[in-house]
């Protein structure tokens, strides 16, 4: 049972009497539906809602979406200029008071965004939002990218179930962890799209997205499992894409557990993972190792020497931090060890990374327990009983460094699972968020990346490549993107 009791039989009937229609499986399911807080961005990959701005990934610059012009030359009080052909779904008018009451919204559900934006006061004049941030903030455009910020209609009574947006796909229905229905929105501003509809439905299970390709029941299958990427190219009418992604695999660090407090037990952790391994042997060679967090051929990213690592490397740093192996078990005073290791099963590579390590880590007398969570941000968010998790982040979705180094390492972002407080690493952030020229932003960000490397607060895995397999026979028009935000789309097509 993949995807219900539907044949390719019975499903090529279904899909001939919803007429010109895509079926998407993706690997992360979700239960709300709410775009200022759902986490997996379901609404806004779905066609359902679009942001202000979004990114030209070829660019790497921010680009008009709902707002057609901005103006903020002195980074605290910005003009925006909204497009004026615009409807939600329910054929009322995009206006700046529209767009003035989502904001509101998100800035009230979601502290992660309100931390972001810095948003002190948000007035509408017509089709124009004057918006003054709480301190100067040159990037405060490009964080309006995020998928969390989508414009929506707040009047509607269900977001979590039935969210209006202004896309080129309104909602037939939704059952929460197993699928959406989507039909085209013949008043879309950019164009209706060719399609009827659209089925964006979900399975965690890697081998069961990849059979369910295969056999016929979807028609694009997100991150297939790695094993079946051979099978999939090989059979006719399938086409496997892979694309480098502003995404890195990393193994998250809480810094609030006593042991990984001195930074020699980190860097005995980091000197445990062997990358170029797990890229071959999980990855089979779809990513690349990471020392960083972001790409080496982002602007801002710093290059490292190779560095030398394994057990040995290892045991000499949990020497320095007062660590002896005693009859087989690694202790310090007497206590043993022992880590509590985070994974999580939708991204199937992350569970196995998590394996290699406990075995690299037994081999030297550290015991460690794998734990299974099913949503890591509400765990890591709400919980401090765990040492390390293997995560997956997205480093440079708007094309900056800001991003990332904001959520993840300043002490009032969103994804800081870490529980990193540090002063220094702090200043540098808040110096980086009031600077606009480009190149200087960049030196700001290798500083900071460079201090994060330095220090060993995470240890960075691996770049993954983003797989996505499709019927080629079927489907046209079909882009993998880097960012992983805009997948369906009104110039998605079938032949």
């Amino acid at each position: 049972m993949l995807l219900g009791a539907c044949s390719p039989a019975s499903q090529s009937a279904a899909d001939a009497q919803q007429g010109k229609h895509v079926h998407f499986l993706y690997n992360f399911s979700t239960r709300s539906l709410d775009p200022h807080t759902d986490s997996s961005y379901v609404p806004l990959r779905a066609g359902i809602t679009e942001t202000l701005v979004r990114l030209d990934e070829d660019k790497l610059s921010v680009e008009p979406w709902l707002a057609k012009s901005w103006e903020g030359d002195d980074g605290e009080h910005w003009t925006i200029h909204l497009r004026d052909d615009i409807t939600f779904q329910n054929g009322k008018p995009l206006t700046g008071a529209a767009v003035k009451a989502s904001l509101e919204r998100v800035l009230k559900e979601n502290t992660g965004v309100q931390n972001a934006l810095k948003i002190k006061t948000i007035e509408a004049d017509g089709q124009t939002l004057h918006i003054t941030t709480t301190e100067p903030f040159p990037e405060f455009v490009s964080e309006l990218v995020n998928p969390n910020t989508s414009i929506i209609d707040v009047s509607e009574t269900d977001i979590v179930n039935k969210p209006v947006g202004t896309g080129p796909f309104a909602l037939s229905s939704f059952t929460p962890g197993s699928r959406l229905e989507l039909k085209r929105y013949d008043g879309y501003w950019d164009g209706a799209s060719p399609l009827d509809g659209v089925t964006f439905s979900f399975n965690e299970d890697a081998n069961a997205r990849s059979l369910a390709l295969k056999s016929g029941q979807v028609d694009v299958v997100y991150r297939p499992e790695i094993e079946s990427l051979a099978s999939l190219d090989a059979q006719d009418g399938i086409r496997v894409d892979a694309t480098s992604t502003f995404r890195v695999h990393q193994m998250t660090m809480n810094m609030q557990r006593l042991a990984l407090q001195d930074v020699n037990v980190r860097k005995a952790v980091d000197a445990l993972i062997d990358r170029k391994e797990i890229v071959d042997s999980i990855l089979l060679g779809y990513g690349e190792p990471a020392t960083g967090p972001f790409l080496p051929s982002l602007p801002f990213a710093p290059v490292y020497e190779q560095q030398t690592g394994g057990a040995d490397v290892a045991k000499q740093y949990l020497q320095k931090a007062g660590y002896t192996l005693v009859n087989g078990t690694m202790q310090k005073d007497g206590q043993p060890l022992k880590l509590t290791l985070l994974t999580y099963s939708a991204r199937a590579d992350l569970p196995l990374i998590a394996q290699v390590f406990q075995s690299d880590a037994g081999r030297i007398g550290i015991a460690v327990e794998i734990r299974q969570i099913d949503t890591p941000e509400e765990y890591m968010a709400a919980n401090r009983d765990w040492d390390l998790a293997t995560y997956s982040n997205l480093t440079a979705p708007r094309g900056d460094a800001g991003y990332y180094l904001n959520a993840t390492y300043h002490p009032k972002g969103a994804l800081n699972f870490s529980g990193v407080h540090d002063d220094q690493l702090t200043a540098i952030i808040d110096k980086l968020n009031r600077t606009v020229e480009s190149k200087q932003r960049s030196v700001l960000a290798k500083q900071a990346a460079d201090y994060v490397h330095d220090n060993v607060i995470n240890a960075f895995v691996l770049f993954p490549s983003t797989i996505v397999a499709y019927n080629e026979n079927k489907v046209k028009n079909w882009v993998t993107t880097r960012s992983e935000y805009y997948m369906i789309t009104n110039k998605l097509d079938v032949m």
